[in-house]
């Protein structure tokens, strides 16, 4: 967990990052569907950052279907649930063989100097890749996530930032930037809940050979007994991760995932106002999500019940404008969640991987007919990327007629779709998210 007295800072101008971020998603709503409020509840008037504050989503991890939303787009501190991307960068190093488990981290000064939570390891003592996960995942030491990412950023912190930024893009994580490693305060530093879980996906699916790190109740180190700080693996049968997180500004964060059955599903839940009240909305959440999968598997035609519409996504500059006492109580949506019965809803969505061009983050020339591209994944194989394209084509053949190549990204293969103008690329994306598959339109110049 991060540290609770560091505040980060409003950006100075409206050329940063955060400030482009925040303008290109005012205009969207979150993901997500909902019936509508009480009138009292929204006569209330509350202040904008209890409004804003809470956001959430609940995720089948097989199918990516997005079995509840509210905020899930609207822009957050991730705090030290950013330390799964650093794992997730630390599982390809020992993928592909750039670490071993038994290479040494060495703690610089700068390590060495992070504020708490952390191992308190001196400048120049080191422990093995394995000691350095397991205070990651389970005591959130931020002196070693910035020593392991010194590591893979050839001695730098700020181009492992830079590393996981770009791989978050690759896997669809569009609206988020990382400028550190630990998650520590940073107003540049944003993601969203739908982005969060879209990481916690990416783990299970890329690296389940290393999942169980995030099971670990306990660590032990140099004698020290150091416990998980994700409560529900001790009260919720059946849960077996990811991360928590906390900063003044963030709240209390937690991305978790939980089996029952054959049935897995990852909740993501942001803003929190204690750890009790928001490890009780998680677990609220995936009970609900996992009747909501038994009843459908019955035939019965339900969905979610929510206090709300989704409000639009709120700039992030504005969480940091609030006291870190502010109240979530009789703000948020009752922890009780319901189901209701309804007829399968026409908004129910999938995984999609935002379009660029309409998010601001990336720059598009003027389209140039039959040059325009799809991407449809990011795998760590050639052969997961292959049979991605095989299954696109079954999956919406009218649009992805030819064959689909598995490009080289770094240590990712990206599956991608040629021959497009801009319409038709557009159109396959539609007709691909509409299936429950990620599709991201590219540009000529991309």
């Amino acid at each position: 967990m991060t540290t609770a007295d560091r505040r980060p800072r409003l950006p100075r101008t409206p050329r940063t990052r955060v400030a482009r971020l925040a303008v290109a998603l005012a205009g969207l709503l979150a993901a997500g569907f909902g019936v509508l409020a009480t009138p009292a509840a929204a006569a209330t008037p509350t202040p904008p950052f209890q409004e804003m504050r809470y956001a959430a989503v609940v995720v089948d991890a097989e199918t990516g279907e997005v079995l509840f939303s509210r905020r899930g787009d609207s822009l957050r501190y991730p705090a030290s649930i950013t330390k799964v991307m650093t794992l997730y960068l630390t599982f390809e190093a020992l993928s592909t063989g750039r670490l071993s488990l038994e290479d040494r981290v060495v703690i610089s000064p700068k390590a060495a100097a992070q504020s708490p939570t952390k191992l308190g390891l001196p400048a120049g003592a080191s422990l093995s890749v394995s000691e350095a996960m397991q205070a990651l995942a389970i005591k959130s030491a931020n002196d070693v996530a910035v020593a392991l990412a010194e590591k893979l950023g050839e001695g730098s912190e700020r181009r492992f930032a830079a590393m996981m930024t770009l791989r978050a893009r690759e896997l669809g994580m569009v609206n988020t930037h990382f400028v550190n490693a630990s998650g520590l305060p940073d107003s540049r530093q944003v993601t969203t809940a739908r982005d969060l879980a879209i990481l916690s996906r990416a783990v299970l699916r890329d690296f389940p050979q290393h999942y169980a790190l995030f099971s670990q109740q306990s660590f032990t180190f140099q004698g020290r007994q150091m416990n998980n700080h994700n409560g529900l693996l001790w009260r919720m049968p059946g849960a077996d991760g990811l991360k928590t997180g906390f900063t003044s500004a963030s709240g209390y964060n937690l991305a978790t995932s939980a089996v029952r059955g054959n049935r897995r599903l990852i909740a993501v839940v942001l803003g929190g106002p204690s750890n009790a009240r928001r490890n009780a909305k998680a677990e609220n959440l995936l009970l609900t999500g996992f009747e909501l999968a038994a009843r459908r598997d019955r035939g019965e035609r339900v969905q979610f019940a929510q206090a709300s519409f989704e409000s639009e996504p709120a700039p992030v500059v504005q969480l940091a404008q609030a006291r870190a006492t502010d109240p979530m109580d009789g703000v948020v949506a009752p922890d009780r969640v319901v189901l209701t019965s309804a007829p399968p809803p026409r908004n129910l969505s999938q995984f999609e991987i935002v379009d660029p061009a309409s998010t601001g983050l990336r720059q598009a020339g003027r389209p140039e007919a039959g040059r325009w591209s799809v991407q449809v994944g990011a795998f760590r194989s050639q052969d997961l990327a292959r049979k991605q394209a095989a299954l696109v084509r079954k999956l919406a053949p009218a649009h992805f007629t030819a064959a689909g190549r598995a490009e080289r990204a770094g240590e990712s293969w990206r599956t991608r779709f040629t021959g497009y103008s801009e319409s038709s690329a557009r159109a396959a994306c539609k007709a691909l998210k509409a299936r429950g598959q990620p599709c991201m339109v590219l540009p000529p110049s991309a």
